[in-house]
């Protein structure tokens, strides 16, 4: 038989109202009834319906992640980090990919909000920059938290957390420069990114500190892909001016350029210095082990999704920005010329 709440308030010798603000995470509940109660629902093993408590209730207990990114292992930690919230705190995830270009995306998104009544939505690029999107949002009964790319906010329609990836690129850069290398190149996401300009304007602060000329054909155009890596490395190699070392906007882009390199029969790195960034798994995986920006996307993702919780459990917090920098990750893709 399936243990209940009455069961949990009965062993814990507590009311069920106490349980109840409990499993809430109600900040009023004393220290030691609170360890009582979470002893006695793990010794029951006691799981709560959180979809029937928030129909027979006015308030949600689920949240969504509504995303549109290329990058699987980019939305695997998402929604990892997002999860590991959830469970802490009490809450049901919803996850919703869609397609940002479509013209409908915020009839599509304002159905899903009233269609499955949740609290709130974590916004992740390229919907968390796109404010007349976002301002929509806000008018719904909703919280929201978005991940941005930048060093401050770009308004206060709601909280955020903020990633330089200007100062991460410019740390990368720097490290190149330190190598010896002054013809580096620089392999861009989607432009559509706000992540591809901060991380391009890094590499120019950094080359413009060592007083190194700008070349824009050592800058490729490209996305956030594999095979974007594969043809900027490729026209970057083919130049007559060639780098010897490549700054790559992603660590998908810079296993693409390695790839490249390797057909090319150039040794890496040796002839030619790669760094990618995010330390995604395709940073450990390629050969030889790529120098990249360390950027602990799991737990961004629990900062962004407690900060919503919090958000909806104690009202408007607009002004929130918390600020994460990626760091230097130095491993064998790159060296001394």
């Amino acid at each position: 038989m399936k243990t209940t709440i009455n069961d949990v308030a009965k062993h814990a010798g507590v009311s069920i109202k106490t349980v109840s603000r409990v499993m809430n995470n109600e900040a009023s509940v004393r220290q030691n009834t609170r360890e009582k109660v979470m002893q006695s629902v793990s010794e029951l093993n006691y799981h709560p319906n959180l979809a029937a408590r928030s129909l027979a209730g006015t308030k949600s207990y689920s949240i969504a992640y509504i995303y549109d990114n290329p990058n699987a292992y980019y939305i695997i930690d998402m929604q990892r980090g997002i999860l590991n919230a959830c469970k802490k705190q009490g809450f049901e995830l919803l996850i919703h990919p869609c397609d940002a270009k479509e013209v409908d995306i915020i009839n599509e998104v304002t159905s899903m909000v009233k269609r499955t009544r949740i609290a709130g939505i974590i916004l992740t690029p390229p919907f968390s920059e796109m404010p007349n999107f976002v301002e929509q949002l806000t008018q719904l009964d909703i919280k929201i938290v978005r991940i941005l790319s930048g060093h401050s906010a770009p308004d206060t329609l709601t909280p955020c957390i903020m990633i330089d990836d200007n100062l991460a690129s410019k740390a990368i850069t720097e490290h190149l420069i330190n190598n010896g290398h002054n013809k580096i190149g620089f392999l861009a996401g989607g432009a559509e990114h706000n992540s591809t300009t901060e991380r391009l304007e890094g590499y120019k602060a950094a080359l413009k500190q060592y007083n190194i000329a700008l070349d824009p054909h050592l800058i490729i155009a490209g996305e956030y892909s594999f095979d974007s890596g594969v043809a900027g490395a490729t026209t970057l190699i083919n130049q007559t001016n060639k780098p010897t070392a490549i700054v790559s906007c992603n660590d998908e882009i810079a296993a693409g350029a390695l790839f490249a390199a390797r057909l090319m029969d150039i040794d890496v790195p040796k002839q030619l210095s790669i760094t990618g960034f995010e330390n995604s798994p395709f940073s450990r995986q390629t050969w030889p082990k790529l120098t990249t920006a360390d950027q602990p996307n799991n737990k961004i993702a629990e900062d962004a999704a407690n900060l919503l919780i919090a958000q909806i459990r104690n009202g408007d917090t607009r002004d929130i920005i918390k600020h994460y920098t990626p760091e230097l990750l130095v491993r064998d893709s790159t060296t001394k010329i």
